[in-house]
């Protein structure tokens, strides 16, 4: 077993960062180029949700099947906690955190990795698909920020 712990901080309010964590739609985007997902439901996770895709990395190797349960995923306290198995991989437990910061927020990601032999070559590629969505989000948060100031901006034009 191989444990990874990762922290990424944002400029953005905790609930943005965490709304666009646990958003399927924006994970296929984050990924993109990285992880092909086929069979990924759209919209948001949620307790309970049982997920089986097929994945393939950076979309040139053979898809593989992967599955995903959702063991909780707390809006409030914003913490997701899921169990993943697939592509030779026997338990990923990954636990995501969000939490607010006087400048942003802060995304924790604890992944415990049960591979066998091979737990050290995927803690390696955990902590490179983990530490790859960074800068994505980043993007897609900074968009977020301009179009609510492009709205308030239009709307304080118009009253």
């Amino acid at each position: 077993m191989k444990t990874v712990r990762l922290e990424h901080e944002y400029a953005s309010p905790a609930a943005e960062v965490w709304a666009l964590a646990t958003d399927l739609d924006a994970l296929s985007k984050i990924m993109d180029g990285v992880v092909t997902f086929e069979g990924l439901p759209s919209g948001r996770v949620y307790q309970g949700q049982k997920i089986a895709v097929r994945v393939s990395l950076f979309g040139k190797l053979p898809p593989q099947p992967y599955f995903m349960e959702v063991l909780e995923c707390d809006d409030a306290a914003m913490i997701l906690r899921s169990i993943e198995k697939g592509a030779g991989v026997k338990s990923w437990r990954h636990t995501l955190t969000v939490e607010p910061l006087q400048s942003g927020s802060r995304l924790r990601d604890l992944i415990e990795i049960d591979a066998g032999w091979m737990s050290w070559a995927f803690a390696l590629w955990a902590r490179f698909l983990y530490g790859k969505r960074h800068e994505p989000r980043v993007r897609m948060l900074a968009n977020m920020q301009a179009k609510r100031s492009e709205t308030e901006l239009s709307n304080s034009e118009f009253p």
